[in-house]
């Protein structure tokens, strides 16, 4: 093989081997581009599971206060019936 074909070939390996560096690097970079997006969401994931519960747990603490308030009501009801029913048989 002459010397001059030769280097071409070796030019020609040498671009071959650049291209899929370019490539490897290019597949590199777009998955650590999605890597970064991944962790993003997962940390709005996080970010949305603690307000829920923080939610949730602000909800328990109304809905048992309005069951404390709704048995408040009902026996001060049952009193004041009792009440009235004493007033009306006298």
């Amino acid at each position: 093989m002459p010397a001059g074909t030769a280097v071409k070939a070796a030019i020609e390996e040498l671009r071959n081997a650049l291209g899929t560096l370019d490539r490897a690097i290019d597949m590199r970079f777009e998955r650590e581009r999605d890597s970064s997006e991944m962790e993003q969401e997962i940390r709005r994931v996080h970010a949305d599971r603690s307000r829920l519960a923080q939610d949730l747990d602000q909800s328990e603490f109304r809905a048992n206060r309005l069951e404390e308030v709704n048995r408040e009501v009902s026996r001060r009801l049952v009193t004041a019936m009792e009440t009235i029913r004493a007033v009306l048989d006298r």
